[in-house]
Protein backbone atom coordinates (compact mmCIF):
# COMPACT_ATOMS: atom_id res chain seq x y z
CA UNK A 1 0.00 0.00 0.00
CA UNK A 2 1.30 3.41 -0.91
CA UNK A 3 0.30 6.88 0.19
CA UNK A 4 0.91 9.87 -2.00
CA UNK A 5 0.40 13.59 -1.39
CA UNK A 6 0.04 15.81 -4.40
CA UNK A 7 -0.38 19.45 -3.45
CA UNK A 8 -1.07 22.12 -5.97
CA UNK A 9 -0.29 24.68 -3.25
CA UNK A 10 -3.39 26.84 -3.37
CA UNK A 11 -5.30 24.92 -0.72
CA UNK A 12 -2.66 25.27 1.97
CA UNK A 13 -1.94 28.90 1.09
CA UNK A 14 -5.60 29.85 1.45
CA UNK A 15 -5.96 28.03 4.75
CA UNK A 16 -2.90 29.74 6.20
CA UNK A 17 -3.35 33.23 4.73
CA UNK A 18 -7.05 33.36 5.59
CA UNK A 19 -6.63 33.90 9.32
CA UNK A 20 -5.73 37.59 8.97
CA UNK A 21 -8.67 38.24 6.63
CA UNK A 22 -11.08 36.45 8.97
CA UNK A 23 -9.75 38.43 11.95
CA UNK A 24 -10.17 41.77 10.17
CA UNK A 25 -13.64 40.96 8.85
CA UNK A 26 -14.83 39.67 12.23
CA UNK A 27 -13.69 42.74 14.17
CA UNK A 28 -15.03 45.24 11.61
CA UNK A 29 -18.43 43.51 11.51
CA UNK A 30 -18.56 43.35 15.31
CA UNK A 31 -18.04 47.12 15.53
CA UNK A 32 -20.70 47.78 12.89
CA UNK A 33 -23.16 45.40 14.59
CA UNK A 34 -22.80 47.30 17.87
CA UNK A 35 -23.38 50.61 16.08
CA UNK A 36 -26.42 49.31 14.19
CA UNK A 37 -27.96 47.76 17.30
CA UNK A 38 -27.51 51.03 19.18
CA UNK A 39 -29.33 53.03 16.50
CA UNK A 40 -31.97 50.29 16.25
CA UNK A 41 -32.82 50.58 19.94
CA UNK A 42 -32.68 54.38 19.82
CA UNK A 43 -35.10 54.62 16.88
CA UNK A 44 -37.22 51.52 17.73
CA UNK A 45 -36.53 50.22 14.20
CA UNK A 46 -37.08 46.50 13.82
CA UNK A 47 -35.41 46.65 10.41
CA UNK A 48 -32.18 47.89 11.99
CA UNK A 49 -32.46 45.57 15.00
CA UNK A 50 -33.15 42.55 12.80
CA UNK A 51 -30.23 43.42 10.54
CA UNK A 52 -28.06 43.89 13.62
CA UNK A 53 -29.16 40.49 14.91
CA UNK A 54 -28.39 39.02 11.51
CA UNK A 55 -24.96 40.63 11.58
CA UNK A 56 -24.38 39.35 15.11
CA UNK A 57 -25.06 35.84 13.83
CA UNK A 58 -22.57 36.40 11.05
CA UNK A 59 -20.03 37.80 13.52
CA UNK A 60 -20.36 34.58 15.52
CA UNK A 61 -20.09 32.59 12.30
CA UNK A 62 -17.07 34.57 11.17
CA UNK A 63 -15.53 34.03 14.60
CA UNK A 64 -16.01 30.30 14.15
CA UNK A 65 -14.51 30.49 10.67
CA UNK A 66 -11.56 32.46 12.06
CA UNK A 67 -11.03 29.89 14.80
CA UNK A 68 -11.31 27.07 12.25
CA UNK A 69 -8.71 28.72 10.00
CA UNK A 70 -6.36 29.02 12.99
CA UNK A 71 -6.93 25.38 13.98
CA UNK A 72 -6.33 24.29 10.40
CA UNK A 73 -2.74 25.56 10.68
CA UNK A 74 -1.91 23.12 13.47
CA UNK A 75 0.45 20.41 12.34
CA UNK A 76 -0.55 16.73 12.43
CA UNK A 77 0.23 14.71 15.55
CA UNK A 78 0.27 11.03 16.43
CA UNK A 79 -3.32 11.43 17.67
CA UNK A 80 -4.65 13.85 15.03
CA UNK A 81 -2.83 12.47 12.02
CA UNK A 82 -4.58 14.82 9.59
CA UNK A 83 -4.11 17.81 11.87
CA UNK A 84 -7.11 20.04 12.63
CA UNK A 85 -8.06 20.98 9.07
CA UNK A 86 -11.47 19.35 9.50
CA UNK A 87 -12.42 22.25 11.76
CA UNK A 88 -13.05 24.22 8.55
CA UNK A 89 -15.91 21.76 7.82
CA UNK A 90 -17.51 21.94 11.27
CA UNK A 91 -17.50 25.75 11.41
CA UNK A 92 -19.98 26.24 8.51
CA UNK A 93 -22.31 23.68 10.10
CA UNK A 94 -22.45 25.64 13.36
CA UNK A 95 -22.76 28.87 11.36
CA UNK A 96 -25.79 27.55 9.45
CA UNK A 97 -27.52 26.40 12.64
CA UNK A 98 -27.07 29.86 14.15
CA UNK A 99 -28.56 31.50 11.07
CA UNK A 100 -31.59 29.20 11.06
CA UNK A 101 -32.28 30.07 14.71
CA UNK A 102 -31.98 33.80 14.10
CA UNK A 103 -34.22 33.73 11.02
CA UNK A 104 -37.04 32.14 13.04
CA UNK A 105 -36.76 34.78 15.76
CA UNK A 106 -36.79 37.62 13.23
CA UNK A 107 -39.81 36.25 11.39
CA UNK A 108 -41.82 35.87 14.58
CA UNK A 109 -41.15 39.42 15.77
CA UNK A 110 -41.86 40.88 12.32
CA UNK A 111 -45.26 39.17 12.07
CA UNK A 112 -46.13 40.30 15.60
CA UNK A 113 -45.41 43.95 14.68
CA UNK A 114 -47.60 44.06 11.58
CA UNK A 115 -50.71 44.78 13.68
CA UNK A 116 -49.30 48.02 15.06
CA UNK A 117 -46.07 49.09 13.34
CA UNK A 118 -44.35 51.86 15.32
CA UNK A 119 -43.31 55.18 13.82
CA UNK A 120 -39.64 54.90 12.90
CA UNK A 121 -37.46 57.86 11.82
CA UNK A 122 -36.38 57.02 8.28
CA UNK A 123 -33.12 58.96 7.98
CA UNK A 124 -31.13 56.97 10.60
CA UNK A 125 -32.35 53.73 9.00
CA UNK A 126 -31.13 54.88 5.58
CA UNK A 127 -27.73 56.11 6.79
CA UNK A 128 -26.91 53.15 9.03
CA UNK A 129 -28.09 50.59 6.48
CA UNK A 130 -26.09 52.31 3.73
CA UNK A 131 -23.03 52.00 5.93
CA UNK A 132 -23.81 48.30 6.21
CA UNK A 133 -23.66 47.90 2.43
CA UNK A 134 -20.14 49.35 2.37
CA UNK A 135 -18.96 47.32 5.37
CA UNK A 136 -20.30 44.00 4.10
CA UNK A 137 -19.12 44.39 0.51
CA UNK A 138 -15.67 45.36 1.76
CA UNK A 139 -15.59 42.36 4.10
CA UNK A 140 -16.72 40.03 1.29
CA UNK A 141 -13.88 41.35 -0.87
CA UNK A 142 -11.37 40.49 1.86
CA UNK A 143 -12.44 36.82 2.07
CA UNK A 144 -13.23 36.31 -1.62
CA UNK A 145 -9.96 34.57 -2.50
CA UNK A 146 -10.36 30.79 -2.71
CA UNK A 147 -14.05 30.69 -1.74
CA UNK A 148 -14.82 28.46 -4.74
CA UNK A 149 -12.89 25.54 -3.21
CA UNK A 150 -13.11 26.34 0.51
CA UNK A 151 -16.43 25.69 2.26
CA UNK A 152 -15.31 27.70 5.29
CA UNK A 153 -14.57 30.77 3.15
CA UNK A 154 -17.61 30.27 0.94
CA UNK A 155 -19.92 30.30 3.95
CA UNK A 156 -18.45 33.60 5.12
CA UNK A 157 -18.38 35.08 1.60
CA UNK A 158 -22.02 34.25 0.82
CA UNK A 159 -23.24 35.53 4.17
CA UNK A 160 -21.47 38.84 3.69
CA UNK A 161 -23.01 39.28 0.24
CA UNK A 162 -26.42 38.43 1.71
CA UNK A 163 -25.81 41.02 4.43
CA UNK A 164 -25.11 43.67 1.79
CA UNK A 165 -28.36 42.79 0.02
CA UNK A 166 -30.26 42.92 3.31
CA UNK A 167 -28.78 46.34 4.09
CA UNK A 168 -29.89 47.52 0.65
CA UNK A 169 -33.43 46.36 1.45
CA UNK A 170 -33.28 48.34 4.69
CA UNK A 171 -32.18 51.45 2.76
CA UNK A 172 -35.11 51.06 0.36
CA UNK A 173 -37.47 50.58 3.30
CA UNK A 174 -36.17 53.79 4.86
CA UNK A 175 -36.70 55.65 1.60
CA UNK A 176 -40.26 54.29 1.41
CA UNK A 177 -41.02 55.35 4.98
CA UNK A 178 -39.59 58.82 4.36
CA UNK A 179 -41.35 59.50 1.07
CA UNK A 180 -44.60 57.54 1.37
CA UNK A 181 -45.07 57.27 5.13
CA UNK A 182 -45.42 53.48 4.98
CA UNK A 183 -44.50 52.44 8.52
CA UNK A 184 -45.30 48.78 7.71
CA UNK A 185 -42.14 48.69 5.60
CA UNK A 186 -40.10 48.34 8.80
CA UNK A 187 -41.54 44.95 9.90
CA UNK A 188 -41.88 43.89 6.23
CA UNK A 189 -38.16 44.45 5.73
CA UNK A 190 -37.42 42.50 8.90
CA UNK A 191 -39.54 39.61 7.60
CA UNK A 192 -37.70 39.75 4.27
CA UNK A 193 -34.39 39.61 6.12
CA UNK A 194 -35.57 36.52 7.99
CA UNK A 195 -36.48 34.81 4.71
CA UNK A 196 -33.11 35.69 3.16
CA UNK A 197 -31.32 34.26 6.18
CA UNK A 198 -33.37 31.06 6.11
CA UNK A 199 -32.83 30.42 2.39
CA UNK A 200 -29.10 31.03 2.57
CA UNK A 201 -28.72 29.01 5.75
CA UNK A 202 -30.55 26.00 4.31
CA UNK A 203 -28.10 25.63 1.42
CA UNK A 204 -25.09 26.06 3.68
CA UNK A 205 -26.55 23.67 6.26
CA UNK A 206 -27.08 20.96 3.65
CA UNK A 207 -23.61 21.34 2.16
CA UNK A 208 -21.79 21.54 5.49
CA UNK A 209 -23.73 18.55 6.84
CA UNK A 210 -22.70 16.53 3.78
CA UNK A 211 -19.07 17.49 4.34
CA UNK A 212 -19.24 16.56 8.03
CA UNK A 213 -20.70 13.18 7.02
CA UNK A 214 -17.81 12.49 4.60
CA UNK A 215 -19.94 12.85 1.48
CA UNK A 216 -18.20 13.09 -1.89
CA UNK A 217 -17.36 16.81 -2.31
CA UNK A 218 -19.51 18.88 -4.62
CA UNK A 219 -18.21 18.93 -8.18
CA UNK A 220 -16.71 15.44 -8.06
CA UNK A 221 -18.53 12.51 -9.68
CA UNK A 222 -17.60 9.29 -7.86
CA UNK A 223 -18.55 7.22 -10.91
CA UNK A 224 -16.24 9.29 -13.10
CA UNK A 225 -13.35 8.76 -10.68
CA UNK A 226 -14.12 5.04 -10.58
CA UNK A 227 -14.10 4.89 -14.38
CA UNK A 228 -10.81 6.78 -14.53
CA UNK A 229 -9.17 4.29 -12.15
CA UNK A 230 -10.74 1.30 -13.89
CA UNK A 231 -9.31 2.48 -17.22
CA UNK A 232 -5.70 2.65 -16.03
CA UNK A 233 -3.23 0.19 -17.60
CA UNK A 234 -3.24 -3.21 -15.89
CA UNK A 235 -6.17 -2.45 -13.56
CA UNK A 236 -8.70 -5.30 -13.53
CA UNK A 237 -10.96 -4.12 -10.71
CA UNK A 238 -11.53 -1.15 -8.38
CA UNK A 239 -13.13 -1.39 -4.97
CA UNK A 240 -13.14 0.33 -1.57
CA UNK A 241 -13.25 3.70 -3.31
CA UNK A 242 -13.89 6.52 -0.83
CA UNK A 243 -13.68 10.27 -1.51
CA UNK A 244 -14.15 12.93 1.17
CA UNK A 245 -13.07 16.42 2.15
CA UNK A 246 -10.30 16.93 4.68
CA UNK A 247 -10.78 20.67 4.93
CA UNK A 248 -10.12 23.83 2.99
CA UNK A 249 -8.97 22.90 -0.51
CA UNK A 250 -7.96 19.36 0.48
CA UNK A 251 -9.74 16.26 -0.79
CA UNK A 252 -8.77 12.73 0.20
CA UNK A 253 -9.34 9.46 -1.63
CA UNK A 254 -8.61 5.81 -0.89
CA UNK A 255 -9.04 2.92 -3.32
CA UNK A 256 -8.05 -0.71 -3.75
CA UNK A 257 -6.84 -1.56 -7.27
CA UNK A 258 -6.53 -5.16 -8.50
CA UNK A 259 -3.47 -5.00 -10.75
CA UNK A 260 -1.73 -8.37 -11.12
CA UNK A 261 1.36 -9.12 -13.15
CA UNK A 262 2.94 -5.66 -12.99
CA UNK A 263 5.96 -4.29 -11.17
CA UNK A 264 5.86 -0.56 -11.99
CA UNK A 265 3.79 0.34 -8.93
CA UNK A 266 5.77 3.39 -7.79
CA UNK A 267 5.67 5.06 -11.21
CA UNK A 268 2.02 4.04 -11.60
CA UNK A 269 1.01 5.55 -8.25
CA UNK A 270 2.91 8.78 -8.92
CA UNK A 271 1.28 9.23 -12.32
CA UNK A 272 -2.26 8.36 -11.20
CA UNK A 273 -2.00 10.59 -8.12
CA UNK A 274 -0.86 13.52 -10.24
CA UNK A 275 -3.69 13.02 -12.72
CA UNK A 276 -6.27 12.74 -9.91
CA UNK A 277 -5.10 16.12 -8.62
CA UNK A 278 -5.15 17.70 -12.08
CA UNK A 279 -8.54 16.29 -13.16
CA UNK A 280 -10.51 16.10 -9.91
CA UNK A 281 -8.59 18.25 -7.36
CA UNK A 282 -8.05 15.11 -5.25
CA UNK A 283 -4.71 15.78 -3.56
CA UNK A 284 -4.52 13.20 -0.73
CA UNK A 285 -4.43 9.85 -2.52
CA UNK A 286 -3.98 6.42 -0.94
CA UNK A 287 -3.88 3.50 -3.38
CA UNK A 288 -3.68 -0.14 -2.29
CA UNK A 289 -2.38 -2.34 -5.10
CA UNK A 290 -3.54 -5.96 -5.00
CA UNK A 291 -2.07 -8.70 -7.20
CA UNK A 292 -4.75 -11.34 -6.76
CA UNK A 293 -8.42 -11.32 -7.71
CA UNK A 294 -9.63 -12.92 -4.45
CA UNK A 295 -9.01 -10.34 -1.72
CA UNK A 296 -10.50 -12.02 1.33
CA UNK A 297 -9.26 -9.28 3.64
CA UNK A 298 -11.84 -6.96 2.02
CA UNK A 299 -14.79 -9.29 2.55
CA UNK A 300 -16.00 -8.50 6.06
CA UNK A 301 -18.91 -6.55 7.46
CA UNK A 302 -16.89 -4.08 9.50
CA UNK A 303 -15.60 -2.37 6.34
CA UNK A 304 -18.60 -2.38 3.98
CA UNK A 305 -18.32 -0.84 0.56
CA UNK A 306 -20.37 -0.84 -2.60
Amino acid sequence: MAHHHSHSGHGHDHAHDGTRAFATVTLVNLAYTALEAGYGFATNSLALLSDALHNLGDVLGLGLAWAAAVLAKRTPTTRHTYGWRRATLLSPLANALLLVTFSGALGWEAVRRFDAPPDVPALPVILVAAMGIVVNLGAAWLVRSGHEHDLNRRGAFLHLLADAAVSLAAVLAGVGMATLGWSWLDPATALLIGVVIAVGAFGLLRESFDAAMDAVPRGIDEREVHGFLQGQPGVQAVHHLHIWSLGAGEIAMTAHLVRPGTDDHDAFIDRVSHELDERFRINHVTLQIEHGTHCEHDRHDRAPHH
